[in-house]
């Protein structure tokens, strides 16, 4: 098979080809081993590759698997696969080795999935861009002088970039669905608890992380959320296997009440700034919406921006200091000698002076918003909001500066990070780390399923996706609802994106 016919097809278009026996499992999975193998050294999206491995697990993939052996490649974080590094995009954990597979690890390949390597993430999965000290920075296939989005930004280098179809991605606060717009895929992140994070872990980050992919086409994602979805033993949310999200495609979702909204509730108190094309790609899937039969209405989510981001925020700094203990635990290295990041380190000293109390008023604090919105969908079967406030930064351009990691590094005195946080750290931080991407945590805390769907090209040539909200469990109206305008829109003539002189 030839690279450019393999880069032609998504998931299951390769897979329907093995089924007719047009073309076999070998020549797609050597068409992808050379796509990575020319084109990963200038994007830089996959860290590490396991080829005969895959190879060799391919051969017993079964005839009647619903991917038929399609190449696909695992996140490094939380995928973990039996005895094989699993870094974190970090250089604490470069030599760690999980002692078993992930369910998820295990579903994919059930369903047919060969696993060729694992993309590029930041440290811990901390921040809306890809750009870790300890592995190469992803660029973006539109435009290589720009970051393709994080936490799952090498996941979304790749697929736009023709390496593989789909790539397994994670959503703790828009991992999934920034990196989706930055590089113009669909990308769906699902109710809370859909897809299981066992059995090294129960839930991450309250439950706000949840794992599936980013692809090219929608019905990629509905048969991947068909082939991985439901509870596995000892989880902490009894959601049982279900299907029928592929199947959801094949009808029209029925006219829908659509709520519309700039996010402004959310953007404005951290003083964010909309780009124009932005708000020209919102009103134009809304006008798009409205073509297609459904009502649309402009209405604002009932949130509280400030009390959302320091609510997702507090949660994550008390995560991210348990997590530099079990990394200690796991190494033998202690905390303070961890080769870890400076940013990394500082906010995990705020973490550790920040009182259970408010970490506690923050998860209520979710609860509430969640039963806010919860009310919301009463009225409104799905919200469409930005899913970033502008297209893909520059590489580099939202990375932490120097300086700023001087006065961080401060944080080591006795005392000092419990002032700074009774001073108002946690706003500065959010500040910081939300304005570019505000809109893409409220799903995260309410359990929410969300997508960003890639309707919108700037006249800089860069995408924008759209993001939509369903109530929660509600993930066939939204796969319903995207293969609807997928179908109108065609986004797959825009992908995979070629590369300057190939």
């Amino acid at each position: 098979m030839e690279l450019e016919e393999y880069r032609r097809y998504d998931a299951l278009g390769l897979a329907e080809l093995v089924r007719k026996r047009e073309v076999s499992r070998e020549e797609i999975f050597d068409a992808a081993c050379h796509a990575i193998e020319r084109d990963n050294p200038r994007l830089g999206a996959v860290v590490r590759t396991r080829f005969e491995r895959a190879r060799a697990e391919s051969n017993a993939i079964a005839p009647d698997a619903p991917f038929a052996g399609v190449p696909t490649l695992a996140k490094d974080l939380l995928m973990a696969i039996e005895g094989e590094p699993l870094a974190f995009g970090s250089a604490a954990l470069a030599e760690w080795r999980p002692p078993q597979d992930s369910t998820l690890i295990t579903r994919l390949r059930q369903a047919g999935l060969a696993i060729l390597g694992q993309t590029a993430t930041p440290e811990l999965g901390l921040m809306g861009i890809t750009e870790p000290r300890a592995f190469p920075h992803p660029a973006n296939p539109w435009d290589e002088r720009r970051s393709p989005g994080g936490s799952s930004g090498g996941a979304a280098s790749a697929v736009a970039g023709g390496m593989v179809p789909l790539a397994m991605a994670g959503d703790g606060g828009g991992s999934i669905r920034i990196p989706a717009s930055y590089c113009g895929l669909f990308g769906l992140k699902p109710s809370r608890g859909r897809v299981p994070l066992g059995p090294l872990h129960a839930e991450v980050w309250q439950g706000a992380v949840v794992e599936h992919a980013v692809t090219r086409s929608v019905r990629d994602s509905a048969a991947l959320l068909d082939a991985t979805n439901g509870m596995d033993e000892g989880a902490p949310y009894p959601i049982r296997r279900e299907q029928g999200f592929l199947a959801a495609l094949e009808r029209p979702p029925g006219p829908l009440r659509v709520a519309v909204s700039l996010g402004e509730p959310m953007s404005k108190p951290l003083g964010s700034v909309l780009d124009p094309d932005v708000r020209l790609a919102v009103e134009q899937a809304a006008a798009r919406l409205e073509g297609l039969g459904h009502h649309v209405e402009w209405a604002d989510p009932p949130v509280d921006g400030e009390r959302l981001a320091n609510a997702y925020l507090s949660l994550y700094l008390g995560h991210l200091t348990a997590d530099l203990a079990w990394i200690a635990r796991e190494t033998g290295v202690p905390v303070s000698r961890l080769e870890v990041e400076p940013s990394t380190r500082a906010i995990a000293r705020l973490g550790r002076h920040l009182p259970v109390r408010d970490y506690e008023l923050a998860k209520r604090d979710w609860n509430a918003m969640a039963r806010a919105m919860g009310a919301f969908h009463r009225r409104y079967d799905v919200l469409l909001l930005p899913v970033a406030t502008a297209p893909a930064p520059r590489l580099g351009e939202l990375y932490p500066p120097r300086a700023h990691e001087r006065l961080m590094s401060l944080l080591v005195i006795p005392g000092l990070p419990k002032l700074a946080l009774k001073a108002g750290m946690l706003k500065h931080l959010a500040r910081d780390a939300l304005a570019r991407t505000p809109f893409t945590q409220l799903a995260n805390l309410t359990g929410q399923p969300a997508m960003s769907l890639p309707l919108h090209v700037t006249s800089q040539g860069l995408p924008l996706g759209v993001q939509v909200l369903g109530a929660m469990g509600d993930e066939r109206r939204l796969l319903a609802l995207a293969a609807q305008v997928e179908a109108e829109v065609q986004w797959e003539r825009y992908l995979p994106r070629p590369l300057q002189d190939r």
